[in-house]
């Protein structure tokens, strides 16, 4: 049998199951240009960014109804990723609005 390549691979220890913060983490309102950390929540898998930006630090370039489209730098380039608001909490912790 074939070894699997697939989107989650080699995940198990990356998206294990983390205590989350209450409702008010979603109804957090982002503007563009606001520090946000791809933290993956993997009970959701609708609009879940790729694991290789775990943990990365982007700045809100658009926001949409349910996501958000975050510029983050990898190496020498600027990637955009497209997360849902699940998967993404600011930069410096969970601030009330």
């Amino acid at each position: 049998m074939p070894k699997s390549r697939g989107y989650r691979r080699k995940t198990r220890a990356v998206f294990r199951s983390k205590p989350r913060s209450p409702l008010g983490a979603l109804l957090r309102e982002y503007k563009i240009g606001d520090r946000v950390v791809i933290d993956v929540d993997s009970r959701q898998t609708k609009g879940m960014p790729h694991r290789r930006f775990q943990g990365s630090v982007g700045s809100v370039e658009e926001v949409r109804r349910r996501s958000l489209v975050i510029s983050v730098p990898v190496g020498n380039k600027v990637k955009e990723v497209i997360a849902r608001l699940e998967h993404v909490r600011p930069l410096g912790g969970l601030v009330a609005n």
